[in-house]
């Protein structure tokens, strides 16, 4: 299994920064325009129980992610689960820290597990880590950039 971690820092405090989390489109918000991919069922809350279906678009193929929030903790956590999708296992914790001078820190951790075990590391391994940075990376500047200027 594999770990995943993004931290970043951001000038508004953890509620702020959490609500940004829960605004009905910032799903479709924290997708890369450079991904093909379709909020089918967006979150009607971050709250436990709540499902997400996303659909990805790769070339003629479309792959159906079915997430689901496992605990919801405001302002500080958020956790969402694949229920079913690409992924053996992927279970993301959304985590929001006071830094101590009215900022947070949003910190992104993903344990995630390939399928086809060692074949698909060593097949997709670097590219899949390299997916999830680039995409890590653009979430933390839209949330940096809605919670910091609210634009």
């Amino acid at each position: 299994m594999a770990l995943f971690v993004k931290s970043s820092p951001i000038n508004a405090n953890p509620e702020l920064v959490f609500k940004f989390h829960e605004r009905p489109d910032a799903l479709s918000l924290l997708i890369p325009p450079w991904e093909k991919v379709t909020v089918q069922l967006p979150p009607s809350s971050l709250k436990a129980g709540t499902q997400v279906i996303l659909v990805n678009h790769i070339g003629p193929l479309k792959l159906r992610w079915v997430a689901e929030h496992t605990l919801y903790h405001p302002p500080n956590m958020f956790i969402d689960v694949q229920k079913s999708g690409p992924f053996h296992k992927w279970e993301h914790r959304h985590i929001i820290l006071s830094d101590g001078q009215g900022g947070a820190i949003l910190r992104d951790e993903v344990d995630y597990e390939l399928p086809m075990g060692l074949l698909g590391r060593i097949c997709a391994g670097w590219f899949v880590r390299s997916k999830i940075q680039k995409m890590f990376d653009f979430r933390h500047q839209v949330t940096k950039r809605f919670c910091e200027t609210g634009a």
